[in-house]
């Protein structure tokens, strides 16, 4: 199983709708597939530009490390030296905090990420969250 096209823009649809609800700041969303490339991605009216590197940046260490953000910064706090050397395995584009959440298929296998960014890391793990269960997926924060 893989995300669709169709379930990517329900995920990020969502996301921003939950954002909304929470009245969070402008959020930007981005869903990635199991090999880490973007599937969509969707920026919010007022959301800086440079959102869509730190979404991206969340979403694909929670995919290529097969951690979720929340495991990866308390990894990064524990052995900074870990995460300094993935990021130089990858070219510095691991970004280790809440809001990357990975997504799975009903047997567990990780099928792809989601990244939100824009609030607080917590928030933006809740707004992406929403949205990867409207999409009937699962998520881990």
């Amino acid at each position: 199983m893989a995300v669709s096209l169709r379930r990517a823009r329900v995920i990020i649809r969502k996301a921003l709708e939950k954002g909304r609800e929470m009245q969070l700041k402008p959020l930007s969303v981005v869903v990635l597939d199991a090999g880490g490339h973007v599937i969509a991605f969707e920026r919010e009216d007022g959301a800086a530009p440079g959102r869509f590197g730190i979404a991206q940046g969340k979403a694909y260490g929670a995919v290529m490390l097969g951690m979720a953000g929340t495991a990866q910064m308390a990894r990064a706090e524990a052995q900074a030296y870990f995460m300094a050397a993935v990021n130089g395995v990858y070219g510095g584009k691991v970004i280790p905090v809440p809001g990357g959440v990975l997504v799975r298929d009903k047997k567990g296998a990780v099928i792809g990420a989601v990244g939100v960014t824009g609030d607080t890391s917590d928030n933006d793990a809740i707004a992406a969250m929403a949205g990867i269960e409207a999409a009937g997926l699962a998520g881990e924060i």
